[in-house]
């Protein structure tokens, strides 16, 4: 097994062989696409190994996390070449002035380097990560977490034969093998080799590396996310959206986890709700889900007494927390005081309490009338997406390719002095 920083050395000495043409790097983007499916039986084969190590570990919501199928499989290769057919961002010039000293200075994108990625348990993040990385100029070096390691090996393997079927190497995409916090503690103090580190995972993950990294660091992924459903909401089109938002795939950060109702309409949608959310899930087979009521609506509805964290927790299972608010300006007010920055949505038709919500809600993505499940590089028109930024500096929501590039400034002159 290499040690890491026998990797970072080989994935800085790489990345200056990915000074390429776009048509290369689509080229080895393709060839990685057709290498996914056609060792996908030895990815399935890891990933059943993964899974059911952590059977024990891990409930169904998370196993499902973990879990890849030959679609999942196969939306990962049309996830890549969804990002070979986009615009490639390196050498874009975003800005040109010419000075009156006859002086032309150019703003012009240039890839970041060697981006490292921190993740846990999502196997197809190996890909996404590894494919937008590529595509916008950077090598890049891959730590997933112990519980998918023989996926996330398995997809590296096809990853690294794509490479070398389009002439370009291996080392451009490193994979640390070394799974303890010792190879992640290495990674946040690369300085010199690393130029940006993402995590991408839990909270714990997060905060760790925030804290403690001497590298570049974006903030990602932890999801409160509300829906407020205001007073003047379609209530059918608000169960749609609530029962997607929580329920479709409750694992993932966009995921719904807080849901707040106008008092107006309480006593008329929130009967609705539960029915809609336990009572018709239950009897359809599917996982209902629970509601943790804050007292106004444990006073309409029966359901779990809201504790004293659950409006400040990312639940990642079939829980919601229901709170009732007195208009658009409480439910503002409510999600400033407990939101992560990720995805926020309000229910209306009432076009003035639309655009105070959207001018007022400080997250990374703002919906009118829509789930927040769209919060996805590939929902976006990215491809795919190296993360969810929910901080403010460089970049913010899902990241694709012009997030990987940084920009500097060339200057042509004609024998110009100052």
């Amino acid at each position: 097994m290499k040690t890491t920083h026998e990797i970072l050395l080989e994935t800085k000495k790489a990345r200056p062989t990915l000074t390429a043409s776009g048509e290369r790097k689509n080229a080895a983007l393709l060839a990685i696409a057709d290498r996914l499916v056609a060792e996908q039986e030895k990815i399935l084969e890891a990933n059943r190994e993964d899974v059911e190590a952590a059977r024990d570990r891990y409930g169904d919501v998370m196993l499902d996390r973990l879990t890849l199928t030959p679609e999942r499989i196969a939306g990962m290769a049309q996830g890549v070449r969804e990002v070979a057919a986009l615009p490639d961002p390196e050498g874009k010039v975003q800005r040109r002035v010419e000075r009156p000293n006859g002086l032309v200075i150019e703003k012009t994108s240039v890839p970041l380097g060697v981006v490292a990625i921190i993740y846990e348990s999502r196997p197809n993040v190996t890909s996404d990560a590894a494919v937008l990385a590529l595509k916008s100029g950077n090598a890049v070096i891959l730590r997933g977490g112990r519980e998918a390691f023989r996926s996330n090996a398995a997809i590296v393997a096809a990853i690294h034969h794509g490479l070398e079927d389009a002439g370009l190497p291996a080392a451009l995409v490193g994979f640390i093998e070394d799974t303890s916090h010792a190879s992640a503690d290495e990674l946040m103090r690369a300085v010199g080799f690393v130029d940006l580190l993402i995590p991408r995972g839990g909270a714990g993950l997060i905060r760790r590396c925030t804290e403690n990294a001497k590298v570049p660091c974006i903030q990602t992924g932890t999801g409160i996310c509300h829906i407020f459903v205001d007073d003047t909401a379609d209530q059918d089109m608000a169960l749609n959206i609530i029962e997607n938002a929580k329920a479709s795939r409750p694992s993932v950060c966009n995921a719904e986890e807080v849901l707040l109702v106008h008092r107006a309409i309480a006593a008329e949608f929130l009967p609705r709700l539960r029915r809609r959310l336990t009572d018709e899930r239950a009897a359809r087979g599917l996982v209902p889900v629970e509601l943790r009521l804050d007292p106004a609506a444990a006073a309409i509805i029966p359901g779990t007494k809201a504790g004293e964290r659950d409006f400040d927790t990312e639940f990642l299972d079939y829980i919601l927390a229901v709170a009732v608010v007195r208009d658009v300006d409480e439910a503002i007010a409510h999600i400033a005081l407990h939101s992560t920055g990720h995805s926020e949505a309000i229910l209306t038709r009432t076009d003035s309490s639309a655009e105070k919500f959207t001018r007022l809600v400080d997250a990374s993505s703002v919906y009118v009338n829509a789930s927040t499940r769209f919060t996805d590089g590939g929902e976006f028109g990215l491809g795919c997406e190296m993360g969810i930024s929910t901080q403010k500096l460089h970049a913010r929501g899902p990241m694709g390719l012009e997030e990987l590039n940084s920009y500097k400034y060339v200057i042509r002159g004609s024998g110009q002095i100052r």
